[in-house]
């Protein structure tokens, strides 16, 4: 059976790489599409918006208005968008892959909230690199630990609007799970001025934003004589895309919790 797939934020630069991924997997097919009220762009097919071709699947603002049209719906809008499409898709028992980013503590638990009434896969990043780097960076912290201090740079576009990145703090999460530390407590998120000497259990941020940059990560391990870094570059928003729909057909087989990407890909062991 074809998994039917809905797009909330279909306008946005993720939005058409996920129309694009969907129409292109064979399993799934595109059946509706949303975009923020008041969009010039209500009404268009979401397929020519994507340059896939005509797909007869028109944009509208309103995700009620097709909550019957698909199994899956797939996230990447806005925080307060996705707080209310969660609550109607928990309403109708439809599953959500959710990529948007930028949460406070209040809506992420709002987020949470949602999951004894329908599956979620919240992931930081549906890359299916990024999450093996994350399964890597696990292993290097606890290698490393003894010697290393960690540092973690993030490039994006100048259009992003959060910093850092949620891959980033994902990254920032892993290690110092790995670490035995809480990373509200470690991380340093700029410098400047007379900052002192580094303190070991410090997990410190870098972040760059200019240009059309998708999205690069590096972690950097820094002790005495050597460096080991862990890398990932997207260069195509579609690697992100390809993950999405990915996780779309492996959530609409799960009963209701949280999972994410490392579940996806069976890497949680």
């Amino acid at each position: 059976m074809t998994l039917r797939i809905a797009i909330a934020g279909a306008a946005g630069r993720m939005g058409k790489a996920l129309i694009e991924a969907t129409h292109a997997a064979s399993f799934a097919s595109l059946t509706a599409a949303t975009v923020r009220p008041g969009s010039s762009l209500t009404g268009a097919d979401a397929g020519e918006l994507a340059s896939v071709g005509k797909l007869n699947v028109f944009l509208v603002n309103d995700l009620a208005a097709v909550i019957d049209q698909f199994d899956v719906l797939i996230d990447f809008s806005s925080t307060s968008a996705t707080l209310a499409n969660l609550a109607l898709c928990a309403e109708h028992g439809k599953p959500v892959v959710i990529g948007t980013t930028g949460f406070n503590e209040q809506e992420k638990a709002e987020v949470l909230a949602w999951q004894s009434r329908i599956p979620l896969c919240l992931s930081a990043n549906y890359s299916t690199g990024v999450n093996l780097c994350f399964k890597l960076l696990d292993i290097a912290a606890r290698v490393m630990a003894e010697d290393a201090d960690v540092e973690v740079y993030e490039a994006h576009h100048r259009h992003k609007v959060d910093a850092p990145s949620g891959t980033a703090l994902r990254m920032g999460e892993v290690l110092a799970n790995a670490l035995g530390r809480d990373l509200n407590k470690v991380a340093v998120y700029g410098r400047e001025g007379q900052t002192g000497a580094r303190d070991r259990d410090t997990i410190g941020f870098a972040t760059v934003r200019g240009g059309d940059v998708v999205g690069d990560h590096t972690v950097m391990f820094l002790s005495e004589g050597e460096r080991v870094e862990i890398t990932h570059k997207a260069s195509s928003r579609q690697a992100f895309a390809r993950g999405a729909v990915r996780a779309a057909q492996w959530l609409s087989e799960q009963q209701p919790g949280l999972f994410d990407m490392q579940d996806v890909l069976g890497l949680r062991e």
